[in-house]
This record gives structure tokens, C-alpha cells and sequence, in this order.
């Protein structure tokens, strides 16, 4: 099973989660994200850069993700589960928070209370 084909990373990491964890919560200023679900499934919640809507949908077995630069992104585990991360930018080994901010409010939280103020804490 082909993941990618041509398209060469900097960085991959594997995650696991147990059910109820929480992923994410941040966005990359200089780096692109891409996740593959390895087992199990996520909750997942996005907000473009730039914009005020925040997406809500399922991660699955085999479905691959895509974040962009300044995409905020959270995973919530509806099971135990596993996923590689794949990045290109300043993610790996020690650099791992170089390129991570934090939101102030989770974006599950901003959601249900329809808050358009994703500043990092």
C-alpha cells in the first residue's frame, strides 16, 4: 500500500493514543503536516489559516490528513489508535517545539461555544 509517491518528508514520527487523548491543539508557522492512521480512529478539528470556520470530521484506519502552514489542528481518540506524522519544516528530534504554538482554547472547546479567537497561549 502505496502512502505517498514522490512527495519526500523530513521528519515521521509514530503517536499513540489512547481513547479520551488529546492531540494537537496547535499549528506550525514554517511546517506542513500529513498523517496517516495506522489503527483505531480520531475526532478531528481544523481551522484554516486565516479563517473563522472550524471543520469537523472522523479520522479512520488508511485515511491521511493533511495540514498545511498555520492550519490549526486537534485529534480527540475514540479508541485506541496509532498514526504516523509526517513533516516537512523544523519538527524533529530537538526541534520538535520549534515550530508548535499553542492555542489559548482547544479548538473542540471553541467549537462548541463558537469562539473565533485562536490566539496562542
Amino acid at each position: 500500500m502505496d502512502i505517498f509517491v514522490g512527495e519526500p518528508y523530513e521528519h515521521c514520527v509514530i503517536v499513540y493514543s489512547n481513547k479520551g487523548s488529546v492531540r494537537g491543539n496547535h499549528f506550525h508557522k514554517k511546517s506542513q503536516q500529513t498523517d496517516f492512521m495506522l489503527s483505531g480512529s480520531m475526532l478531528a478539528y481544523t481551522r484554516k489559516k486565516g479563517s473563522k470556520k472550524i471543520e469537523k470530521f472522523v479520522v479512520r484506519q488508511n485515511d491521511v490528513t493533511h495540514w498545511d502552514k498555520g492550519e490549526a489542528h486537534e485529534f480527540i481518540a475514540l479508541e485506541q489508535c496509532a498514526f504516523l506524522s509526517f513533516v516537512n519544516g523544523p519538527r524533529g528530534g530537538d526541534n520538535y517545539e520549534n515550530d508548535t504554538f499553542r492555542l489559548k482554547i482547544p479548538l473542540h472547546e471553541q467549537a462548541k461555544k463558537k469562539i473565533t479567537d485562536w490566539t496562542v497561549q
